[in-house]
């Protein structure tokens, strides 16, 4: 299956708002922790508009999520309790998220050591 025909059958907050778990018609099923998205959202302001202008963003080990709002037919926007609610995250993203989940948390928390920051 490729990523253009993958779409999501279900989209989950747990009760305590700090877990999305997205499962795709490929059968895959990912949990999310919303500090996870929050650090790694797609946005401009987290992403910039060039690598070097990418964010390090730290202080969200709390976060939680508020809101999922569709887009379209290819993406939600979530919106976070500290009010960040610009990422337009595509399903191709999620299941990058899901798939690589821990790598992508690892060299995060390389990147917080490297500069001295804290989740």
């Amino acid at each position: 299956m490729t990523d253009t025909t993958l779409w999501p059958t279900e989209l989950r907050v747990s009760q305590d708002r700090r877990t999305m778990t997205v499962t795709f018609n490929s059968g895959e099923a990912f949990a999310l922790p919303a500090e996870m998205l929050r650090v790694l959202s797609p946005s401009a302001e987290v992403q910039g508009h060039s690598p070097e202008q990418r964010v390090t963003v730290w202080g969200k080990r709390d976060v939680a999520i508020a809101e999922i709002v569709p887009t379209g037919n290819y993406a939600v926007r979530i919106v976070f309790d500290d009010r960040h609610e610009t990422g337009i995250f595509t399903w191709t993203y999620l299941a990058r998220l899901g798939r690589d989940k821990d790598a992508l948390w690892q060299e995060y928390l390389d990147e917080l050591d490297e500069k001295g920051m804290s989740r």
